[in-house]
């Protein structure tokens, strides 16, 4: 991925929903200018969540994902309906499809029902405007009559996408809100083998175009490098961020009067749960024998021999609490609705997914009270240097006392 390209974690997420036949594809295509999704006159082409990411003015970066009818039948059926339940967990906006001719229907109300209990902004699109035989208002209220055939009310419902999509609260910064023009930053970086050669990865790209709006400097060194570089620098930087696999060393060669944190704890914040992450560490002090433990990857990469999820963060962990805890992993979109056989779930940083997403995942497992936390927070927690490693946010060292009172 290019610095300049938008991740798809960042970008808005419009998702298109509705019955077979609806005209869910043609109406993607009329929206995105570009035939994204395939239309047929047969009933449930669509048969997996289609998306795309583009730019779509007046909205800028977004993910567009059309997908199958949610009246689907049978088995097959069955599934297409929980994927598209499963695409809701991280829209940002939706848009109900409905044959303008034919109306909304029980399943167009079920997603409706939806959509408000999960708290989605949505528009409903009466698509095929064009065939009814007298024209019907469109201004105002969350309903607008379209036709994706002739264009009709096309920039209208890009209009009103685009302000449903404004009203979502502001992110907030990576570490943007922790430093001020002219000061400057170390970020520690192994060469990560699971990265493409020749490239950072994504949380290290995102941190580092961050310091950089903030009118600050940023210093990349690896991890064999800090000590004789913050020797060299004649001034003590702001604050070094290092990747948690070498936390212990970096912390052993940073000196106690510089801030130092992960970019996994930078990035739990970013996402809204830092505080469930800290209080969630003290569930791994009372893992037991047979204790089951879930570990979810936000992406899909190639593992390596000594990947930090599946390997390194399971023996860590074994080491550290002298229990035989079993470990079950995910990785990209795949998160399993019951997590009741579960003692802890061990989260990546999420740089892949959207806040919505992050938020629902997180949601699951507080519905079900079980303990949340990623792998920074963890690997700090283990080494002993979560203290150190939140001291710069207000609010979380409480958390911290709290959580291991």
């Amino acid at each position: 991925m290019s610095m300049n390209e938008t991740p798809s974690g960042e970008r808005v997420h419009i998702g298109f929903f509705g019955k077979r036949n609806a005209g869910k594809s043609s109406l993607v295509n009329a929206v995105t200018g570009q035939d994204l999704a395939v239309v047929s006159e047969v009933k449930g082409t669509t048969t997996d969540p289609v998306q795309k990411a583009m730019e779509l003015l007046p909205l800028g970066p977004v993910l567009i994902i059309d997908t199958p009818g949610i009246d689907d039948e049978g088995t097959l059926g069955e599934l297409r309906v929980r994927k598209t339940k499963q695409v809701l967990n991280k829209t940002d906006v939706a848009v109900l499809v409905v044959d303008a001719a034919l109306g909304r229907s029980a399943a167009d109300d079920e997603l409706v029902g939806i959509f408000r209990q999960k708290n989605v902004p949505y528009i409903i699109a009466y698509n095929k405007s064009d065939l009814l035989k007298t024209a019907k208002d469109t201004s105002g209220g969350s309903e607008i009559y379209v036709s994706a055939i002739d264009k009709t009310n096309i920039e209208e419902l890009k209009e009103r996408i685009a302000a449903l999509a404004k009203t979502e609260e502001t992110k907030l910064r990576i570490v943007g809100d922790l430093i001020g023009p002219s000061d400057f930053v170390v970020l520690v970086v192994p060469v990560d083998k699971a990265a493409p050669k020749g490239r950072l990865i994504l949380p290290q790209q995102q941190t580092i175009r961050d310091i950089l709006e903030a009118d600050a400097a940023a210093i990349v060194v690896k991890e064999f490098e800090l000590r004789d570089t913050l020797a060299s620098l004649g001034k003590k930087p702001r604050l070094v961020i290092t990747d948690s696999q070498v936390f212990a060393k970096v912390s052993a060669d940073t000196p106690a009067d510089i801030p130092l944190t992960s970019f996994s704890i930078l990035f739990s914040r970013y996402k809204g749960f830092l505080d469930q992450a800290v209080r969630g560490t003290a569930a791994i002090d009372r893992l037991e024998d047979g204790d089951r433990v879930l570990v979810c990857e936000g992406c899909t990469h190639h593992r390596q021999c000594d990947d930090i999820g599946a390997v390194k963060l399971p023996r860590w962990i074994r080491n550290f609490t002298g229990r035989q805890a079993e470990f079950d992993f995910t990785a990209g979109g795949g998160f399993p609705d019951d997590l009741s056989s579960y003692s802890l779930v061990l989260h990546c940083g999420g740089c892949m997914l959207n806040e919505r997403e992050m938020r629902y995942r997180q949601k699951c497992a507080a519905d079900q009270n079980i303990s949340f936390t990623n792998y920074g927070t963890a690997i700090a927690h283990i080494q002993g240097i979560l203290k150190r490693s939140v001291a710069m946010f207000p609010g979380i060292a409480q958390t911290l006392t709290e959580a291991s009172g």
